[in-house]
């Protein structure tokens, strides 16, 4: 069989089994994505695993007469892919593909030995090396040092599969471990502190009343950053009741308001899972991807604000009775007095911080000369991930303390109540991160590879198709971000454009179509009081046109803005 159909067998295989495990046998969403990478792991050969972590680990040796200047006859360039390094001195065995162009045979008696580290007239960070022992390599073959050899080696043939599966695991984990708990804190502590009440309430006092659908819109966006959709749905969905008793209309547009900033937030702005794990994977500096994310997040936004607009023209949603327990809870905490409620500015500092330190350092490393000064450690510390949302959650639990008066022990139960469901988060993300890994030792990077020389737009296209068809199947948006970049993340050393854009049409291919199978359609429509027949009229069709919006603004930003690749 020719190995490119085995290699997509597996790949179809593998997302089989995590949409069948989610459906069929109503899997929990972190153990069909275990179980997915079990089976991809036991399907893939040992020689496609060795070839994958020979070209991860190796350097590929580039046409010398390209882009460098004063090569001596005996130096060569090797090309570092994003995240590679290398050190001067290190000591390279040379590797040529094999006949039938899977896998490497090492090319006996040539040795080769790192003198100089540069960039060429593109851009692109190389290494010079010079040949220590036997005849010059042939371009495209791989330069790689003994332990890493070696390593590939053990990692095929020796490592077991349930060891290859964890790897990846602990790996996503050290990545985005952290930052999920902490965003879980911050956002348990803008709800019982009435933080969030109060960023709700200010939007509705500037705008006012009749610009309440842009106030839900807004707030939803803004609380959907640090705040998982279903709790800003729950938490705004009593207000948005409040202000159809109160004018006696609009209800429709009141609830898509908040559906469509929620929801863009979700799958465009980290640190929010799904965006968070997708500019990991492919290496997009967060402060970048929160950025972009917001752009998008804009246009997408006021497209799903006119469709409201329109829709409520056209349709009457009537008020009708919701489940009464959690609506009763969240229709108090509504009708708190302002007196309550923390104040504007230390009610955004938990979000608006993080924005500040981590885009701040990402400016600031752009445009500084001097990496080394005080100034700039102190904005690397403060501009670190990890750093900015733990100051993040530190403020925010001060807040809870502040304004509920609560003891220590209370302020552990709630933020032990976050780090729970912070934790399930946790697991999916990583199992998803464990799938990826999989994914790409089969090889599929190779195969999408080929097709970082076509066109941006069809890259970005392709990107969002396939994120697409994935959450149209089986549901859930962060599920289908992780999927689709375990896929595609093969792309991202190999793109002429910011892999940013990559991770964008990724998030707005999460948007088409939400339907019966995914767990924020029955939030919305249960809380709201829809009917499913409803749900599918008035919300499916709006998040899926925002999502296609959301790619036509990528596709001209990749076409007129690319911005060459980090």
């Amino acid at each position: 069989m020719d190995p490119t159909w085995i290699t997509i067998s597996i790949l179809l295989t593998g997302i089989v089994v995590v949409i069948g495990g989610v459906l069929v046998l109503r899997l929990h969403a972190f153990l069909a994505l275990v179980l997915g990478a079990l089976v991809v792991s036991v399907l893939t050969p040992a020689n496609d695993i060795e070839q994958h972590a020979i070209e991860t680990s190796g350097f590929r040796v580039r046409d010398s007469s390209i882009d460098i200047d004063g090569l001596a006859a005996d130096q060569i360039v090797l090309e570092l892919k994003k995240g590679q390094s290398a050190a001067v001195g290190t000591t390279c065995v040379v590797l040529a593909p094999a006949a039938d162009g899977r896998g490497y045979a090492q090319v006996d008696g040539v040795s080769l030995k790192v003198v100089k580290l540069t960039k060429s007239k593109t851009g692109k960070r190389v290494a010079i090396a010079e040949v220590v022992s036997g005849n010059r390599p042939a371009t495209n073959s791989i330069a790689i040092s003994p332990a890493d050899r070696a390593a590939a080696n053990n990692l095929a043939h020796k490592q077991s599969i349930a060891n290859r599966v964890a790897d990846g695991f602990g790996s996503t984990c050290t990545k985005i471990g952290i930052l999920i708990a902490m965003a879980s804190i911050v956002g348990k502590c803008l709800l019982d502190s009435g933080a969030a009440d109060r960023i709700v309430r200010s939007t509705l006092t500037v705008l006012g009343e009749k610009r309440a659908p842009i106030s839900f819109m807004t707030s939803g966006f803004l609380l959907g950053i640090p705040v998982f959709f279903d709790t800003v749905f729950y938490l705004m969905i009593p207000l948005g009741k409040a202000m159809r008793a109160r004018t006696g209309r609009n209800y429709l547009l009141y609830v898509l308001t908040i559906v469509c900033g929620a929801t863009m937030a979700h799958s465009l702005v980290p640190p929010t899972p799904g965006p968070l794990f997708v500019a990991e994977q492919l290496g997009v500096d967060l402060g970048v991807m929160i950025l972009g994310g917001c752009i998008v997040g804009f246009f997408t936004v006021v497209f799903g604000c006119f469709y409201a607009q329109l829709a409520n023209k056209i349709w009457e949603l009537p008020l009708r009775e919701s489940p009464d327990l959690s609506l009763a809870e969240l229709e108090a905490i509504s009708k708190r007095e302002d007196s309550e409620l923390p104040p504007l500015w230390l009610s955004l500092a938990p979000i608006v911080l993080p924005v500040v330190f981590i885009g701040g350092f990402t400016v600031l490393n752009r445009i500084v000369d001097d990496k080394g000064s005080a100034f700039m450690r102190i904005a690397a510390t403060l501009g670190d991930k990890n750093i900015a949302l733990t100051i993040s959650a530190v403020i925010a639990m001060g807040m809870l303390v502040w304004k509920k008066r609560t003891s220590l022990k209370d302020l552990a139960e709630a933020t032990q109540s976050s780090l729970s469901s912070g934790g399930v988060i946790i697991l999916i993300t990583a199992a998803g991160g464990a799938f990826g890994r999989v994914l790409q030792q089969t090889g599929v990077s190779g195969l999408i590879g080929e097709l970082s020389s076509t066109s941006p737009v069809m890259i970005v296209s392709l990107a969002f198709m396939i994120t697409a068809a994935v959450r149209t199947a089986q549901g859930s948006a962060t599920v289908a971000m992780i999927t689709a970049v375990g896929i595609l993340s093969g792309l991202a050393s190999e793109l002429t454009f910011h892999p940013v854009y990559l991770a964008l049409a990724i998030g707005c291919g999460s948007k088409p179509i939400g339907w019966m199978n995914d767990s924020g359609f029955w939030v919305i429509t249960k809380m709201s009081g829809m009917t499913e027949a409803e749900g599918l009229k008035y919300v499916t069709p709006m998040t899926s046109l925002m999502g296609v919006v959301g790619l036509i603004a990528v596709i001209v930003g990749v076409s007129v803005f690319p911005m060459s690749p980090v």
